[in-house]
């Protein structure tokens, strides 16, 4: 029902305010609250950022004190559509079948699988509960068993900073081997000799994936080779092999060029040769396949296109076109099988399998039927097989798992995520709209809402929004979604500049000296579904996380009229102080995407954004900023000063909420569940100002 929701009345704390000149070009910029820093640094004011984060949970807690019960009672019903006791659908690769299964209450998952066939004994592989049992925090990733299925190597995080310790499981024993690496990304990659297994080594501080390195099991980790060091700090590299089994592959990639180096599996203690040598503006990928090797490349094709080439004559100059560019289509990917080779594309924002016969060169799209919707090919190991696993979903459509037979062309439907408790998608409609940006740009907007909701100008609609690092946001399924929609709000995605849902243009006009389209695009989008009536501004909530959260911290600064809460996540908003310290965690591998102020023109123009040092004296909406002590991607010390500053130079009475997890970091809580009271509290937020508070 709704009511009038009376906030307490609490004073916000106060962070210090100690003057702090920085900057470059003749530019001096004040930074007043640089000191926040010091948890990360280890400086002398380590304790005090610790109390002031305290200082601004308690706050929140106080200002939320009345809206315990709802919390509850929200995060309740969103556990309550998860099916607890639940098992993945299996995968076969080399003889077995590998699946995961959760249990009853308890938040992680069981890594299982069974020899030949379902109707095999099962063998517990990893029991992640147990694992994560005494960790307020725990993330268990790149579970890769060897070839003669004796070992398993997996990477574990317990902090949240996405630096993981690999270990390595004897599975005929049951035992860990004293083999512990540490710090690396958490993948890995085995040798066809069974005991090789390479990784990728991190820095400890700044996280950059620095060097590949190999590890003979049994061994002392002291003693582990570099088989690659990558010395462009702009770079990330990591280590994989192909589907085919055939080849070890290191890739390094950055925004703008990529090169690959390869080695023949069976030789796991040989020398990498260089595939490609990178080229200035030419992106690659490889995969084997039979007697060839597979390139999705944008070299002299911007939207992509896929080449070949010999396995003995690698070079560019040995390409040749197998598939062209389109100016409609880009090119996303390929996955491949001995007899068929399925290509994912996008088209209208859309993706697109095309299945393709290399035999007779007979092709055909696999045909999905819905006007918004995502589908992706899932996990597809067995290099032999003729069926192609599959992903769909749409703002309506639970998660879906398909078989597709690519000779019958006939699918069938393994698993379709279910909604405990009941669900009916036809309660419920989907849109897809075009609303006309600041240059005339046309930015597609996907919508879901129930279909009893009035489309009066007066129902609350939340817009999310991502748009950075050429990452498409599709529209997906959400159970938790369901406790907006069925309250009465629409929930609508922008799919903004910065993206790639349009092609790779989308992209390249949303970064560098065209990332302000961006803000403008999202604006666009929200003024177009008011003068659509579907909402009003006293009823219009933004939302985004993380690079989305710079769009969030730009278009409060931009119309802070045009929105009546805004929700901020791990938010990116001191770009030009990030982008100056090579010290802190992927600074240097972003210099493709925002610019390097150490260049005056970069400068200028993400100072000219950058929502920290765009606040201003004025109203600004009802806001929630939320961050982790641990986060390693934005760290806790950007939005923590953006919401001081803010707190200074705000003229409005509106509510501003900082809340931090200390135990966790960039993806927040972990476990099935935790993260659910997050979102609980989100909705919490934008429901309790709709006056919503059961």
């Amino acid at each position: 029902m709704r009511k009038e929701f009376q906030w307490p009345k609490a004073m916000p704390p106060r962070a210090e305010i100690k003057n702090f000149e920085t900057g470059m070009h003749g530019d001096l910029r004040n930074d007043e609250y640089y000191w926040m820093a010091d948890y990360f640094t280890k400086g002398p004011d380590s304790e005090k950022v610790v109390e002031y984060l305290k200082a601004e949970n308690e706050y929140a807690d106080t200002l939320l004190a009345g809206t315990d019960a709802f919390q509850d009672a929200l995060f309740h019903e969103m556990k309550g559509r998860v099916k607890e006791k639940d098992e993945s659908v299996p995968v076969f690769s080399n003889g077995y079948w590998y699946y995961t299964r959760s249990e009853e209450g308890q938040q992680y998952f069981k890594y299982c699988r069974k020899k030949e066939t379902l109707g095999a004994s099962e063998e517990l592989l990893l029991d992640v509960d147990a694992l994560a049992k005494d960790h307020p925090y725990y993330s268990a990733v790149g579970f890769n068993v060897s070839p003669d299925n004796r070992y398993l190597a997996f990477g574990v995080d317990t902090v949240s900073r996405r630096q993981y310790s690999i270990f390595i499981k004897d599975l005929e024993t049951g035992v860990l081997l004293p083999d512990i690496i540490f710090p690396a990304s958490g993948e890995s990659v085995w040798g066809n000799d069974n005991e090789t297994l390479f990784y990728t080594a991190t820095n400890p501080k700044t996280l950059l994936s620095e060097k590949i390195k190999r590890h003979t099991v049994g061994t002392a980790t002291k003693k582990d080779v570099v088989v690659y060091r990558e010395k462009d700090k702009s770079n990330y590299i990591g280590v994989g092999k192909t589907k085919s089994d055939q080849f070890i592959v290191i890739a390094s990639s950055a925004t703008m060029s990529s090169e690959y180096f390869i080695l023949d599996a069976d030789q796991p203690k040989g020398k990498f040769k260089v595939f490609q040598s990178r080229m200035d503006n030419v992106l690659y990928e490889v995969e084997h396949h039979e007697d060839r090797f597979l390139i999705v490349t944008n070299k002299d094709a911007f939207n992509f296109r896929l080449m070949q080439t010999p396995l003995d004559h690698t070079g560019v100059e040995n390409w040749k076109e197998v598939i062209a560019a389109r100016e409609d289509v880009l090119l996303e990917g390929i996955e491949v099988f001995k007899d068929f080779l399925v290509v994912t594309e996008r088209k209208n924002g859309l993706i697109q399998l095309r299945v393709i016969n290399p035999k007779d060169e007979g092709e055909y799209y696999v045909d999905f039927g819905e006007p918004a919707y995502a589908a992706y090919t899932a996990s597809n190991p067995e290099y032999s097989s003729t069926l192609l696993r599959y992903i769909y979903t749409s703002l309506t459509t639970p998660n879906s798992v398909y078989d597709f037979d690519m000779t019958t062309r006939t699918r069938e439907l393994k698993k379709r995520q279910e909604v405990v408790g009941g669900y009916n998608p036809d309660d419920y409609t989907t849109e897809r709209h075009y609303a006309v940006s600041h240059d005339g740009v046309e930015v597609p907007i996907s919508l879901v809402y129930k279909r009893s909701t009035p489309r009066d100008g007066n129902s609350p609609l939340l817009l999310y929004a991502y748009g950075s690092y050429g990452h498409s946001i599709d529209a997906g399924f959400s159970s938790s979604k369901l406790s907006l929609l069925d309250r009465g709000f629409i929930y609508a995605i922008a799919h903004v500049r910065g993206g790639q849902e349009m092609g790779r243009h989308w992209y390249e006009d949303g970064k560098l000296f065209k990332k302000k389209n961006t803000f403008h695009d999202f604006i666009a989008c929200a003024e177009y579904l008011i003068a659509s009536n579907y909402t009003s501004k006293s009823h219009l909530y933004a939302e985004g996380g993380s690079a989305g959260g710079l769009l969030m911290g730009a278009i409060t600064n931009m119309r802070p009229d045009l929105w009546h809460g805004v929700i901020a996540e791990v938010p990116f908003v001191d770009v030009v102080t990030t982008m100056l310290d090579e010290s802190i965690p992927l600074t240097t591998n972003e210099f493709d995407e925002w610019g390097n102020p150490k260049n005056k023109d970069a400068y200028d123009y993400m100072k000219s954004y950058s929502p920290y040092d765009n606040v201003m004296r004025m109203d600004y909406p009802n806001m929630l900023v939320m961050t982790g002590l641990h986060d390693s991607q934005v760290q806790y010390f950007e939005p923590a000063k953006w919401v001081a500053r803010l707190r200074t130079h705000k003229t409005d009475n509106n509510l501003l909420i900082l809340k931090t997890n200390m135990e966790a970091g960039h993806g927040g809580a972990s476990g099935r569940f935790e993260y659910l009271k997050e979102i609980a509290l989100q909705y919490t937020f934008l429901l309790s100002l709709e006056g919503i508070v059961a």
